[in-house]
C-alpha cells in the first residue's frame, strides 16, 4: 500500500509540472475534455471502486483545492469525512475475538493427516485415541472435520453388538475365551486358544495347535492358572461356547478356582461379543495383512501383536487408553516443541507413536 502510494503521488506532482509548462489554451481544452469524460463516466458507474492510495491522493488535493470547485471531485464532501471517520475508528477499535471454537493448531492438523497416511485402514476415531496417547485432546469430530477438508475419506463408526445387562454390570470379574483358526501358506489349519479379561480389554494367548483335543485345551487352562496367580481371585466367571473341545475336564480347572463357566447359547456369537470383536481386529490388523508358515511363526506373530494390543492401541470403551494404561489423563505436552516419533510393529506392518525425549 505504502509503495502504490508513493507512485501515485509522485505520478501527480510530474503532472502538475507538466501543466506548468503547457499553456493556458491547452489547459481549457484538456479540462473540458476530461470533465466530459468523467460525466460519461458517472453515467456508466453507479458505485466507484476505490483504493485506499485513492482515497489519500483524493483527500490530500481537497486541501489544495477552492471549496467552490470540489464539484469536480468524483466523489462527495460527505464521502471525505467519511473516509476520515473510518480511519480513526481503525486506528482506536481494538482487534476483537472471533466467534465460535479457537482453531486447530496447524500441529494437529499435520499430525492427523500423517497419522491418516502412514495407516489407511484407521478411521477418525482410531486416529483420535492415538492423539489422546500422544497427549492431544482433540474431539473425534474435530479429527473427522480435518480429514474430510483435506479430501481424505474418514472411515465409518464401527460399533460393536451390545452385550446384556448382566455382562455389562459384572465386567470386572469375567474372562472370555475362544478359537481363532488360522490357514497356513501350506493350506494347514492351526487353531489358537485366547482368552480376554472383559473390563481391561487383556488378551492372553493360550496356545496354538493343529490338533486340538480336550487334553490339550485343558492343559492350556491350568497353564493360565498359574500365570494369573493371585489375580485369579479376581475373577468370578468364564464365557465361552459350547464347542466340543472344552470338556468337562477344562470346566473343572476354573471351577476349582471358584470361577462359574457359563455356556453361551447355540448359534449365538453376539453372546461371546468381545471375544469375537478382538478376532475381527486381529485378522483385520495383522493376519489378513501377511502369510504365516507354521504354528511356531502364528505364535510369535501373535505375541508381538498382543503386546501392541495390550500396551499401546487405545480402546473406546476405555477413554482411548489401552488395556495395561494405569494413568486415566495423558500429560499435556507443549504443542510448538513437541515432536512425534513412530514405532514400526511386526517390521512395519502396525505403527505406534510416542512423543520424542
Amino acid at each position: 500500500m505504502v509503495v502504490s502510494f508513493g507512485y501515485l503521488v509522485l505520478r501527480q506532482v510530474l503532472q502538475l509540472i507538466v501543466l506548468g509548462l503547457r499553456g493556458e489554451r491547452a489547459k481549457e481544452i484538456e479540462i473540458l475534455v476530461l470533465r466530459h469524460q468523467v460525466a460519461v463516466l458517472r453515467r456508466q458507474v453507479k458505485r466507484l471502486d476505490l483504493e485506499p492510495s485513492d482515497r489519500a491522493v483524493l483527500s490530500a488535493l481537497a486541501q489544495l483545492l477552492p471549496r467552490l470547485r470540489w464539484a469536480t471531485f468524483m466523489v462527495a464532501p460527505s464521502t471525505l469525512l467519511r473516509w476520515h471517520r473510518n480511519l480513526i475508528a481503525r486506528k482506536w477499535t481494538y482487534p476483537r475475538r472471533r466467534p465460535g471454537r479457537p482453531p486447530v493448531r496447524t500441529e494437529i492438523r499435520t499430525l492427523v493427516l500423517r497419522l491418516a497416511k502412514e495407516n489407511p485402514g484407521w478411521g477418525h476415531r482410531r486416529i483420535q485415541g492415538e492423539l489422546v496417547g500422544l497427549g492431544y485432546r482433540v474431539a473425534a469430530s474435530t479429527v473427522w472435520s480435518i480429514l474430510a477438508n483435506a479430501g481424505v475419506d474418514p472411515a465409518p463408526r464401527r460399533s460393536g453388538p451390545t452385550w446384556t445387562q448382566f455382562l455389562s454390570a459384572q465386567a470386572k470379574g469375567i474372562l472370555a475365551c475362544d478359537f481363532l483358526h488360522v490357514d497356513t501358506i501350506g493350506l494347514n489349519r492351526v487353531y489358537v486358544l485366547f482368552l480376554m479379561e472383559i473390563a481391561t480389554r487383556r488378551v492372553h494367548i493360550l496356545g496354538a495347535t493343529t490338533h486340538p483335543n480336550g487334553q490339550w485345551v485343558a492343559q492350556q487352562a491350568r497353564n493360565l492358572m498359574l500365570e494369573l496367580g493371585e489375580r485369579t481371585a479376581q475373577f468370578r466367571f468364564l464365557i465361552r461356547d459350547r464347542d466340543t473341545k472344552y470338556t468337562a475336564m477344562f470346566d473343572a480347572v476354573f471351577s476349582s478356582q471358584g470361577i462359574e463357566v457359563l455356556r453361551s447359547p447355540p448359534q449365538a456369537p453376539r453372546a461371546n461379543a468381545y471375544a469375537e470383536r478382538w478376532v475381527r481386529t486381529v485378522r483385520r490388523e495383522c493376519l489378513d495383512r501377511m502369510l504365516i508358515y507354521n504354528p511356531r511363526h502364528l505364535l510369535a506373530v501373535l505375541a508381538e501383536f498382543v503386546e501392541h494390543y495390550n500396551e499401546h492401541r487405545p480402546h473406546q470403551s476405555r477413554d482411548q487408553r489401552p488395556p495395561g494404561a494405569v494413568d486415566t489423563s495423558p500429560a499435556v505436552v507443549d504443542l510448538a516443541s513437541a515432536r512425534v516419533r513412530r514405532r514400526k510393529v511386526l517390521n512395519g506392518l502396525i505403527s505406534e507413536y510416542s512423543q520424542a525425549a
